[in-house]
Order: structure tokens, then sequence, then C-alpha cells
């Protein structure tokens, strides 16, 4: 929405479309391994047995049990995640009729967008037929391979007829993006801009430009949430479609002829409150936007070019509510929101079809979701301007990470309530917490912890309560029903950000004024006692608690008024630690370290010290593998701790391996209760066939717990996985304290802290 600046004139956002060449588009396409998907094996292929288990004559046990009954095809085979990508090229994405042939860079785009927003395994088919009969014939057919077919750039009305008759047909969902997808992202919107506009729907009038698939499929939805038949006036190439118009009707058509005397689109557009266009460039005058009602909702959809563009609705009027189809302006109406989280729901309560209840649910979690407090990712696809629900934000953007937590559930439950579903999801809690899991190793990783700390809150301290992304962890981590979160700040300053974020005051988020405090004076003689033999005067402690938040959050901690702490925003770790050492002890036969753990393809490993000890001893590596295996069970995992070094089992030597080597001996006289060994170069240590090459090492399996020879090598190798091997590192995560701290990384997304906080609040009793 454009907004007035002082002198009262319209402003709007410029376009920041990135441009490139068609061929940079080409070299996209074809550098490398040519297109956009690959199929990658799940099931290890490295021995004979792999092979015998996987194909002959393994593979004969759940052919016969899926004989027997074939709803384990869902079970024992990836069907329940694959969704046809299907077309024929009649309409492909504004290009018009090209053939299937061309529509398949389309329909690998589209399998790569499940893949990458929902983990659904998308498969494209190109099927070379115009005919509806022929083109439904080969579907049918095919429908036993998939868990659902996303139907997409089919020509109306065969698109209708296809879509109607395979519905019939299959007992899987299918699903007409360019139809249904394009009708629940417009219908959020339009759900929030009623909102702001403080209308209610069954008074709305809505005019759709454009009577193809995804303007009927607009009227169907839009009335099944409650608009009124004659409400809705639906236009084509001719005009207004009305009750009696015989020129180029068809059934879908008819179905929503209005009763009026309209009979142009500048007609229907005279006092109405909302548009759709879904239609051309340049089918909306300004004359028909002076028109409209006040307060008008303007949907301009067409792509690339929309019926008017925002800069032109600015010059008109400065009251207007603006969405389009394209990505370089506010409120995208962008299927991606939708497709990819509609399947991944509908999938997973494996439903024979995906009804009018399920793309309601759809259309109100999307609604809802851009009413939230808006993450760090979504600000970042802002330029770092953070969107706040409002004209200029009614719809969520598709990077947004919460979308899967918020719309498969919403779509799971309708299929469920409605008797679509042929797989029951008990718990929505967990469910919500498994699907953010599926692209999001961290929170596939964290799920189990997430869960034990919701049985038991914890008070977690953000000591520094007064930037922005802590104070929307704190309300994150609340909201998450993970504890209470108490910001230490000024109350004032604090007021402020909440206020500037839409934020309002809740009674389970406590500030903490360390200046204003009671317990200031009771921390600052806690700490002078810990520190008036190191240097410290009392009024030094007392200067320390009453403007440093780390001391007051530390001494916090210590004296029981917290549970578990956070800091590092605006700090270095090093600095932090100091500070914190100077509050907390180590906790009795503990090592303090800094554990990083490492997920990358489906393994997670442990890797140690990557932020406490530079050059450690062999007395402080056999410590630092005791910490480390501790991480490991914390995190459930049964520890495997290779010791590494540049030499493995002694060639070739050198100090450093002679330290590991004495560090692993030290380990055997301690007589430790879980594997190691050492010293082994990385590569033996996390591949079993060359780890075989060694009989004689003590580990059963690749290590899990790698305890690095040096600081360095740790920082280096953590980076490089991540940085080459498309690896999630989380941390440095602190352990070995007496009292549960978590440093985050200096400058870290509120998602990071909320991760921090729960890990923080888990460890308070480990």
């Amino acid at each position: 929405m454009a907004k007035d600046d002082e002198a009262g004139e319209r402003k709007v956002a410029k376009s920041t479309n990135p441009t490139f060449t068609d061929q940079e588009a080409l070299q996209f396409h074809s550098q490398g391994r040519p297109g956009k998907i690959e199929f990658i094996a799940t099931k290890p292929m490295a021995t004979q047995r792999d092979l015998s288990l996987a194909y002959s004559p393994g593979v004969a046990v759940p052919v016969l049990a899926i004989a027997q009954d074939p709803d384990r095809a869902f079970e024992l085979t990836a069907r329940g995640n694959i969704v046809a990508v299907i077309s024929n090229g009649t309409a492909i994405l504004g290009l018009g009729n090209l053939g299937p042939l061309a529509a398949k860079p389309v329909m690998e785009g589209k399998s790569a967008l499940f893949k990458r927003f929902a983990d659904i395994d998308g498969i494209n088919v190109e099927v070379n037929t115009e005919d509806p009969d022929a083109f439904v014939d080969c579907v049918k057919y095919l429908g036993l391979a998939f868990g659902g077919i996303n139907l997409e750039d089919i020509k109306a009305p065969e698109c209708f007829i296809i879509e109607q008759r395979l519905r019939e047909l299959l007992d899987i969902p299918v699903f007409h993006d360019d139809q249904h997808g394009t009708a629940i992202i417009a219908a959020a919107g339009l759900i929030n801009a009623i909102d702001l506009t403080g209308r209610k729907i069954e008074d709305l009038t809505l005019v759709i430009n454009g009577a193809g698939a995804a303007g009927i499929a607009c009227a169907e939805l839009l009335k099944a949430l409650g608009m009124k038949h004659d409400n809705v006036i639906l236009c084509d190439t001719k005009g207004v479609i009305y009750e009696g118009r015989e020129e180029g009707m068809n059934q879908w058509k008819s179905a929503h002829a209005a009763k009026t005397d309209k009979r142009t689109l500048a007609d229907a557009m005279k006092g109405a409150d909302a548009v759709f266009g879904l239609s051309v460039k340049g089918a909306f005058s300004d004359e028909m936007i002076r028109s409209m009602a006040d307060k008008p909702i303007i949907f301009a959809m067409a792509n690339p070019d929309p019926e008017i563009t925002a800069e032109e609705v600015a010059e008109i009027r400065n009251d207007a509510i603006m969405a389009t189809g394209r990505s370089d302006y506010p409120n995208q109406v962008n299927n991606v929101l939708g497709f990819p989280f509609i399947f991944r729901g509908a999938l997973d309560v494996r439903a024979t079809t995906i009804n009018m209840e399920m793309k309601i649910a759809a259309a109100k979690a999307l609604a809802q979701l851009a009413r939230e407090d808006v993450p760090d990712q979504v600000a970042a696809a802002y330029a770092g301007k953070r969107p706040k629900y409002g004209p200029d934000y009614i719809i969520p953007v598709p990077f947004d990470p919460r979308l899967i937590s918020y719309v498969p559930p919403a779509v799971a439950k309708a299929a469920m309530e409605t008797g679509v579903a042929r797989f029951e999801i008990k718990d929505l809690d967990a469910y919500r917490q498994k699907l953010s899991g599926r692209t999001d190793p961290v929170q596939a990783s964290l799920s189990g912890i997430f869960g034990t700390v919701k049985q038991s809150p914890k008070r977690v301290v953000f000591a520094e309560g007064e930037e922005e992304q802590v104070i929307r962890a704190a309300y994150a981590f609340a909201n998450a029903g993970l504890g209470e979160p108490i910001l230490i700040g000024r109350d004032q300053e604090i007021l402020e950000t909440l206020n500037s974020l839409g934020l309002e005051q809740r009674k389970d988020v406590h500030i903490a004024n360390a200046k204003l405090s009671k317990k200031s004076t009771e921390y600052a003689e806690f700490l002078y006692g810990r520190l008036q033999r190191k240097g410290f005067l009392q009024r030094d402690c007392q200067r320390m608690v009453n403007t440093d938040r780390n001391y007051f959050a530390a001494c916090m901690l210590a004296r029981g008024d917290a549970d578990a702490m956070v800091s590092g925003v605006t700090r270095n770790y090093s600095v932090v630690l100091d500070e914190i050492r100077r509050v907390i002890d180590t906790k009795p036969g503990h090592r303090i370290i800094g554990a990083s753990v490492a997920l990358c393809r489906g393994r997670t490993v442990i890797v140690a010290d990557t932020a406490v000890h530079d050059m450690p001893n062999a007395e402080e590596l056999a410590d630092i593998a005791v910490e480390a295996a501790r991480v490991a069970r914390r995190f459930g995992h049964k520890p495997r701790v290779a010791l590494l070094a540049y030499s493995t089992f002694g060639y070739p030597r050198g100090e450093r391996s002679d330290r590991v080597r004495e560090a692993v001996s030290l380990l055997d006289k301690r007589r430790v209760d879980f594997e190691y060994d050492g010293e082994m170069s990385a590569d033996v240590a996390l591949n079993a066939d060359l780890m075989a090459a060694y009989p004689f090492c003590r580990l059963s399996g690749p290590a899990n717990v790698l305890v690095m020879p040096a600081f360095h090598s740790a920082s280096i190798a953590t980076r490089m996985l991540q940085e080459l091997g498309g690896a999630t590192v989380l941390g440095p995560l602190l352990s070995g304290l007496d009292r549960s701290v978590q440093i985050a990384p200096l400058g870290a997304r509120d998602s990071d802290l909320v991760n921090l906080a729960a890990i923080a609040a888990y460890n308070v009793n480990g």
C-alpha cells in the first residue's frame, strides 16, 4: 500500500526485480548436471548384502506384503511422499501453448520447489496430447505410483474437465495448482485486507476480471468462505458474466453468473470494495480504480505485468491495499506459499482428495501467519526491513520457515475432520515439530529437546534484553511454551521496542533492570566475595553488576533467581565467556568446552573443542573427550569418540600426534564408559570402509564425536563443513559450567537464540 509522506504525496516501493540475460538463464539450467533435479537412493548400496535387501531376493518380502494389503505401499515404498507434476504444455506460465516438452523446465522447477519447501519428491510427467480423454486415460493408469497429482499449465476449459474426471477416478489428491493455488493465496490476502479495512466478508463486493481457471477457482473458494453469490461479479473479455448471457459461456462460467444489470468491467468496478485481476496487462484503467469504494482492495495478479502497477495506483489514490503476482513489490500472490504445504498435509494423512475444507484451512493458516511477529529469516528477504502486519504485509513471503509448521497441520486437520484421511495424526503439536525438521536439520535434531523442555519449562534470562532480535526470541520462546524469559535491560527501552515490533507486553515475559533492581546489592556482595582476591574492589563489583548485563544475568543465575542464561549477540564469544566465568564456576568433575553439532546428510557429529582451548595438552584432550561424550549423550547419541590428528595410529609421527596418543592412554587409565580411540585422521574416523583397514580400532562404527587436536583445526573444519559440505552447524555449545549458560554467535538471529535458550533450559538438570 502506498503511504502518505509529510507533503501528502504517494510513495511506492520501486521495483528491485533481479535482472538476467537469456544466456545466463540458459547457463543456469545447463551448467553441471543438466536440469534442476536428481534422484538419490535413501538406503545404503555399498555391499552385496545391501543389494540383496534392496533388490533380489529381499525385495520379494515387501512385494508380498503390499499384495496382501495395498495400504502398506505407503510405509514400504516412497509412494506416500511422491507427487506427480503433470502437464501437456498448453498454457505455460504466460507463454501459451508451446507443447509438453517445452513445459519440462517449468515442471522440473515445480518438482524442485516441492523438495525445497516441503521435502516432497516431485516427479514431472509431460503428456503429449491435447485431447482431455487421452490425457485422463494416461494419468489414471499411472495413479498407483504416486501419493498425489499436481496438474500444471493446462489451458481452460480442458483443465476443468481433466481435474474433475481424475478426481472421480483416483483415490489420491488431484490438484490443479493454476486454479486452486492462486485462489488459496489470494483468499489469504483478502482475509487480511478485509480485516485491515474493517469490512465483513459477507458484505464485500468483489469483481474478478478473468474467467479462466484461476478466476473461477477464486470465485468458488471465496463463496465457500462466506461471500454472497451476487456480490461476486465475474468478467471475461466480453464483459460481465450475468444471468441470461449466452455469448462465450460454458458450464463453469454459468455457475457464477450474477443477477446484475452491470455489463462492462468499468460498470462492475464502480463502488466495488475489491477487484481481482487474473487477466492481462493494462486491463484496469485509472478511472476504474478511481471509481472504486473507499479503501479499495486491488489484487492485480497478471504475470509478468499486472493489470495496473502499484506506481499507477499510487498516482490515483492513497487508500488502496495492493497485491500483485510479482516478487519485487509487497504482497506477492505466489503459489509456492500453497501447493508444497497443502500436499504435505494431504500426503501425511494419506488423503483421498483435497476438498474445499482443506483449501479453506490452508487460506486461513496463511492469513494467520501474516499476522505473527516476523523472524530474522523473513526480514532478510526484505533486505533487512522487517515487515509488519498491515497494508504492505497481508501475505507471508515464500522463505518464511514457519510455513511448513503452519499450513500442513491445518490441511491435515481439515482432512481428518471431513473424513478424507486414511491415516490419523493423533498429536498435532508433535507433528508440527516434526514438520519443522523436514527442511531444517537443526529443528529435526532439537525436536526431542523442545519436547522435554515443554514438559518442565524453565526461567531463562536473556542478558542483552534491549536488542530487537533478543526480544523477539524471548517472545518466541514463551509462545512455544518453553518457559518464562527474563529480559535484562531498561524498562522504557524494551517497552518502546515492543511497541515498534507490534508486540504486547505479557505477564510471562519479565523485565529486570540491573541498575534499579533490589537485587543489585546482594549480587554485588556475592561477586565481591568471589573476586576480592583477584584484584577487584567492592565498588568495581557494584559497577559491574549495575552496568554490565552479563554480570547481572550471571549473578541472577548463580543466586537461583533464574534457571539458565543466553548471551553473546553484542560481544565476542571469548569476552562473554570470561565474564561469566568470573561469576560461575566449572562444574565439579567437568571441563568447560565448546562443542559444535554438525548436521550433514542425515548424520550428526559432535566436534570439540571449538571455543575454549587453543592448543590443548594430553590431559586437556582427555577431558575434552569426556565432556564431548556427555554432550553427545544429552543429544541422544551413544558416543563413539575419535581423537583426531593428521596421522593414523602412528603414521606419520609428530609432536601433536604424540599428545593425542597420550590422551588416549589417559582415557585408558580412567576407564571411561564410552567408545574412544585415536590418533586417527578424519576420513578414517568417519568412513567405515577405511576404518576396516585397522581391525584393532576400538570403535564399533564411524565416530559421532570428533575431538580436534587444537582450537584452530576445530574452527577450520566446522566452517569447511558448512561451506563445502552443505552441513548445518549448531554452536559452539557451552558445556562444563556449574550453571546452564549458552553463548550465541555475534549478531545471532532470533531463531538461533530460541534454539540456544531451549538447549540451555534442557541442560539445567543435565
